[in-house]
């Protein structure tokens, strides 16, 4: 239970909905224990009545006491559809507080990791899959949910229910108590355990299910390549095993829940079989009436369900408490890009990297050795070197995605880990290397992250990042919504929309991380050209691996292995001959075979 200590603070919360729901509880077993006593009254009436009605026969006291007798077991009928009446009252009563606390709670809970989810490093993202932080924000709440609704409603009317029908039990005859409970605790246990076989099948369908839908998911976002090597019979016939195997663990599951309703009915079968047989003798001994006997038999059926229910209740509190586990393990991890002063101002754009190094925490490997460059405000930036050299960590340290393991970085020569992380990201136009395009309108993407933004700044957006043609050629043209990751774009179009995107922001730095790789050498030189105009007061860091994207930029340099090799203007680096020149040469020399 340990675990489920964390969620107390909600139960606090909304304490009300639960110290109401406990007197709902308690109102709707009394309103169910007094029928009982009611019918053990009629019951004793017609008794005394059968005995002593034929012994008036031909009087007129014979139709007097007839209508007496009518009139009063109209009367108990009557008393006993009331209580009905109202029993049901206090138990809608009893889940319209305590379940909908348990949906309150869920939702406050959802909202709770989603934010925290947010708030992690990029590091936490590389360790964990999508589709855990998805369980854990959706499956693993349910799992909790039901222990805050149902195992909290069910295990406070079974406490209530047991006590207050235990204590009229044995008011009335502790003997007849004793042998009427005594099949329930048999039942209680067995139903535990069979509980708990169902949990672990259950359990078992739910990661062959997710197994299902994983591989279905792969096949459907894979389907051009699926098709493109004719490999669909393949995949149906791995579907139709996988499948198979879903449909063996769910009619293991199917016979064990055929064993649950024989087993329940069959010990209250026998409990209320010794109540009538321990019930007739005490009453051939006088110490208990028919009444009695029936009274009993009610009360049984009144502590079937709360015995029953002490095996699914804790079931289903060992599952909340897994599930809060796993909840527990992301919520009490925190994040350690932190903000030292929560410096709020406007960024103007200089940046100075001080022997910048940085090792990933999640793989140990290092990116950037002794990194050191700068660029003033207005200036722009050119990184180039081949895949693998550490350029796009750069972009990550300027987003503060990562800190630097060592070495310094400034903006407006002020650390960046003095500044407020949100104040920060909001003044970067980031355009990064793997472009994710939301499933939404076209405009809705490209406004995505401005605080303002007007139709004529979004087309003017798109018209910068050489993509307002492609836009308007749509039916729909800004309004065109898009598939899932931006499907409906070619590669060329979702990056020149994401170019947009950055450019909407009107930020004080621009960094493009390999933005122009799949678009061809003409688009390429025509966004350039509308670059360098957006390009001007702002500070701009270029990323790539073509010579050409970098060649307009005031300062290049060349990464190799996380370490800058070369550093300075395109003139200056072709008069060195080094690196930056070879690459210029192969690729220039690339660009005119393709063009012969």
């Amino acid at each position: 239970m340990k675990e489920l200590k964390y969620l107390n603070k909600y139960l606090y919360h909304y304490k009300s909905y639960l110290i109401w729901g406990t007197v709902f509880v308690v109102l709707a077993n009394i309103f169910g224990i007094l029928p009982a006593q009611i019918v053990r009254h009629s019951f004793d009436l017609v008794s005394d009545t059968i005995g002593i009605y034929p012994l008036f026969k031909g009087t007129d006291a014979q139709d007097i006491l007839y209508q007496t007798f009518t009139s009063v077991v109209l009367i108990y009928g009557t008393v006993i559809v009331i209580m009905a009446l109202v029993r049901g009252v206090f138990l809608f009563l009893m889940r319209q507080t305590i379940i909908v606390m348990s949906r309150l709670i869920e939702y406050d809970l959802k909202n709770e990791i989603y934010y925290h989810y947010q708030t992690l490093p990029l590091s936490f993202y590389r360790r964990n899959n999508t589709g855990d932080l998805m369980a854990r924000i959706s499956e693993d709440v349910g799992h909790v949910r039901m222990y805050l609704g149902p195992a909290i409603m069910y295990g406070l009317n079974a406490v209530g229910s047991f006590v207050l029908v235990l204590i009229y039990m044995l008011i009335v005859n502790p003997t007849l108590t004793f042998y009427a409970i005594l099949p329930l605790p048999i039942l209680s246990v067995s139903i535990y355990y069979v509980n708990n076989l169902i949990h672990k099948r259950s359990t078992e369908i739910q990661q062959k299910l997710s197994e299902m839908s994983t591989f279905v998911q792969e096949s459907f976002s894979g389907i051009r390549v699926l098709k493109a090597f004719v490999r669909e019979n393949a995949f149906a016939k791995n579907f139709a095993e996988t499948s198979n195997q879903y449909k063996i663990k769910a009619l293991r599951l199917a016979m064990v829940n055929a064993l649950f309703f024989p087993l329940v009915f069959g010990l209250i079968a026998l409990s209320t079989v010794l109540t009538v047989y321990i019930g007739g003798l005490e009453v051939i001994d006088g110490t208990v009436t028919i009444g009695n006997i029936a009274e009993f038999t009610i009360y049984i059926g009144m502590l079937v369900w709360p015995v029953t229910s002490l095996g699914w209740i804790t079931s289903m509190t060992e599952r909340a408490a897994a599930s809060q586990k796993r909840i527990n393990e992301f919520l009490f991890t925190k994040t350690d890009i932190v903000s030292s002063e929560n410096i709020d101002r406007e960024i103007v754009g200089d940046i100075i990297f001080k022997n910048v190094s940085l090792v990933y925490p999640d793989t140990g490997i290092r990116a950037l050795k002794n990194v050191s460059f700068e660029v003033r405000h207005g200036e722009s930036l050119a990184i180039l070197g081949s895949t693998g050299s550490g350029k796009s960590t750069i972009a990550n340290l300027l987003c503060r995605l990562y800190d630097a393991t060592e070495g310094e970085i400034l903006i407006d020569n002020i650390d960046i880990k003095k500044y407020k992380i949100s104040t920060l990201r909001q003044q970067i136009g980031y355009v990064p290397q793997d472009v994710f395009l939301f499933s939404d309108s076209i405009k809705t993407n490209i406004a995505f992250g401005a605080v303002k933004v007007t139709e004529e700044q979004i087309t003017q957006a798109a018209k910068d990042a050489d993509v307002y043609s492609n836009i308007v050629a749509f039916p729909k043209g800004f309004d065109t919504e898009l598939g899932e990751r931006g499907i409906t774009l070619s590669g060329g179009q979702k990056q020149r929309v994401s170019i947009a995107r950055a450019i909407s922001r009107n930020p004080s730095i621009i960094i493009l991380d390999d933005a122009l790789s799949a678009v061809d050498t003409k688009t390429e030189n025509t966004i350039l050209n509308n670059l360098q105009r957006i390009m001007v007061n702002r500070t701009s860091v270029i990323i790539s691996h073509r010579v050409s994207s970098a060649k307009l930029a005031d300062k290049i340099i060349v990464l190799e292995d996380g370490e800058v090799v070369e550093a300075g203007s395109h003139e200056e680096l072709m008069l060195i001959g080094g690196v930056y020149k070879e690459m210029y040469e192969k690729q220039m020399q690339g660009e005119e075979e393709v063009f012969n």
